[in-house]
């Protein structure tokens, strides 16, 4: 997580078992020579979202539940959040890709998750590297209560490599792309921004993944989502000296000459109620 209210002493980089030589290859479980990873899990996650591929399933919100479990590098001491992963970041991350992709597929969902959480950390993201996620999507309904099917998928950071573009503002990461929609992280550089635009074709959502942004002139909170209708002016500015990150989906995927810049006063949307409240992190 961003943030300028540390007021914890920074202990230094993440030590890992293997910079300073300890022998903790324990378990029967483990390879030889290799250290068994950190996991943090994330079970019974509940999103209500659009998913399937039936008419009733595209016009109707249905819940899905996600279990997922990330392997980190072993560490001796985290004393600081941004060591490690913020698991309420992270399940938020996930629920607004659900909610905003649409996905006709379970396992075009399960795939555009994993690659989100192996890519390496967006410029403007505070976490620790994720080398390996389970993903298991369940759709406790899609049956009728006869049966639940579900899906379960394991991929390791060395099989994602994301695409990256140059733009005037900064860099963008290509997460994942189908004919239906694109998500990306948008990456603005220190004292950069997205000028102010709208979009005619494409469907917008964004999530702001720092704290160092302001939103048409305002500072907006880490988290904050939004969802820009159509002709609704917008823009970004990055005022601090760190880069600034955005999650974005667009439906259909990204089109350039949609991405059309106008000026004028920006125009106002709300945010939507947190997906899970969040607090205020000393010393992340």
């Amino acid at each position: 997580m961003n943030g300028d209210d540390d007021t914890i002493d920074e202990p230094g980089p993440r030590t890992t078992k293997s910079e300073i030589g300890a022998d903790d290859t324990k378990g029967d479980d483990a390879p030889r020579g290799r250290r068994r990873p950190d996991v943090i899990e994330i079970r019974d996650l509940r999103v209500e979202c659009i998913v399937g591929v039936y008419p009733h399933e595209r016009d109707t919100p249905q819940p899905l539940q996600i279990d997922v479990r990330l392997e980190l590098e072993p560490v001796l001491e985290v004393h600081r959040l941004r060591q490690t992963v913020d698991y309420a970041a992270i399940a938020s991350q996930i629920a607004f890709v659900l909610q905003s992709c649409r996905f006709f597929l379970l396992e075009t969902a399960a795939t555009t998750l994993a690659r989100l959480l192996l890519a390496p950390p967006a410029l403007g993201e505070d976490r620790a590297p994720i080398q390996a996620a389970r993903v298991r999507l369940v759709k406790p309904l899609a049956l009728g209560g006869v049966g639940v099917p579900s899906l379960e998928i394991h991929r390791e950071a060395a099989d994602v490599t994301l695409a990256r573009e140059d733009k005037p503002f900064g860099t963008v990461d290509i997460v994942h792309e189908t004919r239906e929609v694109g998500v990306y992280r948008l990456n603005i550089a220190p004292g950069r921004g997205i000028p102010l635009h709208v979009h005619r074709v494409m469907q917008e959502s964004e999530m702001v993944l720092g704290d160092n942004l302001l939103l048409n002139g305002e500072p907006v909170a880490a988290g904050s989502v939004h969802r820009w209708p159509h002709d609704l002016a917008h823009r970004y500015d990055n005022p601090s000296d760190r880069w600034a990150s955005i999650l974005c989906v667009d439906s259909p995927r990204f089109i350039p000459d949609d991405e059309v810049e106008v000026s004028g006063e920006p125009g106002r949307a709300d945010a939507e109620p947190p997906f899970i409240r969040r607090h205020v992190v000393v010393g992340a």
